[in-house]
């Protein structure tokens, strides 16, 4: 997973990848808002089970969105970063987008084994069973849990990182970094 620095790299990512791009914030976005909202529900009510049931199908569709994601960027060449940017910066954001990604891979995994441990079968959208990974252990359920919410939290805050990353360019250095995956920022050739 290197960045291209090619003269003719590509001015920002295709299509597909920015597609798999927004598509992956926005469900992570909604995955993250739905556990913050079910979990502040005090007992369990019909309305807790409904955002678990949502919670569940979303994350488990980051994890399967993220296979065809992974086998595109293995195969495809990143658009080369801003000849300005140092090599710091440049190992930084390598480092920091393979993180994203164990971490947009671990997190919901760890949501599956949680509910595993706990004994809650999981349905994809309420109608395809997920095969159980482990059997329900009281033990693992406390330690999956604490991985799952540590998890998600690293996640939350390596994506405002991300995000700051992106504005710093955008706003500060100017180098037009953030068109690469919003092509209107573009310069019209």
């Amino acid at each position: 997973m290197t960045h291209s620095t090619l003269p003719h790299a590509a001015p920002g990512y295709a299509g597909t990848a920015i597609f798999l791009h927004w598509l992956a914030a926005l469900l992570v976005g909604a995955c993250f808002a739905l556990g913050l909202l079910m979990t502040d529900i005090p007992g369990l009510t019909p309305t807790k089970l409904k955002y678990f049931s949502w919670h569940k199908w979303i994350g488990l569709t980051v994890l399967l969105t993220m296979l065809p994601r992974l086998l595109w960027r293995l195969l495809r060449a990143v658009p080369a970063m801003p000849a300005a940017m140092g090599r710091w910066q440049r190992r930084a954001a390598h480092l920091a987008h393979l993180a994203l990604y164990c971490l947009l891979l671990a997190v919901p995994l760890s949501g599956l084994l949680y509910s595993q441990a706990a004994g809650v079968p999981v349905v994809l959208f309420g109608v395809l069973d997920i095969p159980a990974l482990m059997a329900p252990d009281p033990g693992w359920k406390a330690a999956l849990k604490s991985a799952h919410w540590l998890l998600n939290y690293s996640l939350l805050a390596l994506v405002c990182l991300h995000v700051l990353a992106a504005l710093k360019h955008q706003c500060i250095d100017r180098d037009n970094l953030l068109a690469r995956m919003l092509p209107f920022l573009r310069p019209k050739q």
